[in-house]
C-alpha cells in the first residue's frame, strides 16, 4: 500500500473513492462537505436525499455511499465524524476509528484500489489534529489490500502533521 499526503482540494483528486466528512443530514454543509456537494453536482445531493428518505441520514461513526457525480472519482463515501468533548475522549477515538475503518471496508466492497480522505472531525468538530492523524494513519494501515491512500489536507497544520507521521 502506498500512503501519501497532499495539501489541497480533495475535489480535484483522481481516485476511485473520495471520503466526505459529512454531517448527519447528508444535505451538504460547510468545509469539505460543502465543497464536495458543490463540485460533485446535483447527482450527489439527489442520492443523499434518497438515503435520507430510506434511513433518515447517516449516524455518527457510520458511512453511506453515493456516486461521484462530476468529481474525478467513482464514489463518494460520506462519514460523520464525532464532535470533540474532552470528557468522552476514549469513546470518541473509537467513533473516529470507525469512520476510517468503515470507509475502507465499503471502498473495498466496491473494488476500489485508491481512496482519498480529508481530515475528518478536525475542523468545526474540534477533534485534536495530532490525535486524529494518529487514528487515521494507524487505521488505514490495517488495509493492505488497498493500493493507494491519500490524505488530503486543506490546511498546513494538518499537512505538516501527516507528513511528519508518515515519514
Amino acid at each position: 500500500m502506498e500512503i501519501s499526503v497532499v495539501q489541497g482540494d480533495i475535489t480535484k483528486i483522481a481516485v476511485d473513492v473520495i471520503v466526505n466528512a459529512a454531517n448527519t443530514s447528508l444535505m451538504g454543509g460547510s468545509g469539505v462537505d460543502g465543497a464536495i456537494h458543490k463540485a460533485g453536482g446535483p447527482e450527489i445531493l439527489e442520492e443523499c436525499r434518497k438515503i435520507r428518505a430510506r434511513q433518515g441520514g447517516c449516524k455518527t461513526g457510520e458511512v453511506v455511499i453515493t456516486t461521484g457525480g462530476k468529481l474525478p472519482c467513482k464514489y463518494v463515501i460520506h462519514t460523520v465524524g464525532p464532535v470533540w468533548l474532552e470528557s468522552k475522549a476514549d469513546e470518541l477515538e473509537k467513533v473516529l476509528t470507525n469512520c476510517y475503518q468503515k470507509s475502507m471496508e465499503l471502498a473495498l466492497e466496491k473494488n476500489a484500489t485508491s481512496i482519498a480522505f480529508p481530515n475528518i472531525s478536525t475542523g468545526i468538530y474540534k477533534f485534536p489534529k495530532e490525535l486524529a492523524a494518529e487514528i487515521a494513519i494507524s487505521t488505514v494501515r490495517k488495509f493492505a489490500e488497498m493500493h493507494e491512500v491519500i490524505f488530503v489536507c486543506y490546511d498546513s497544520e494538518n499537512f505538516n502533521l501527516y507528513k511528519q507521521k508518515l515519514s
